[in-house]
């Protein structure tokens, strides 16, 4: 995954996401945030440049306290197909396993993605 930082790149990943609204409104407030100072400190993720599959933001880890608060270490994504998807949960330092997390979107396959993933591991998910 990379992280954007770019000011030129993050204003066409934001233009772009403008144009799949609302599917893309949990990961556009942030990539507009960290466009724009990055007060919160954020950071927005993308499996690739400038052909994206999928957005990924998130609290830098740095700033992550409590590896528990699953409120701390909240994701939010847009993927353009569910493989891209599957990619970040089952293969990626982006999402890790060490800390509760909990991800958002507004997709349709996204829930079924996430317990697919975590059943294969083993893993318990609410």
């Amino acid at each position: 995954m990379l992280i954007l930082r770019c000011p030129a790149q993050l204003q066409l990943l934001e233009e772009t996401l403008r144009k799949s609204l609302p599917t893309t409104l949990p990961v556009l407030g942030t990539v507009m945030t960290v466009a724009r100072g990055n007060p919160a400190s954020h950071e927005v993720l993308v499996d690739s440049w400038p052909h994206f599959g999928i957005v990924l933001t998130r609290l830098r880890p740095e700033d992550h306290k409590d590896p528990r608060d699953y409120y701390i270490n909240q994701l939010s994504v847009f993927y353009r197909d569910k493989g891209a998807l599957q990619a970040l949960l089952e293969g990626t330092e982006a999402v890790t396993r060490e800390k509760a997390f909990q991800i958002m979107g507004m997709q349709d396959g996204l829930d079924e993605a996430v317990q697919e993933v975590a059943s294969a591991r083993g893993l318990k998910v609410k």
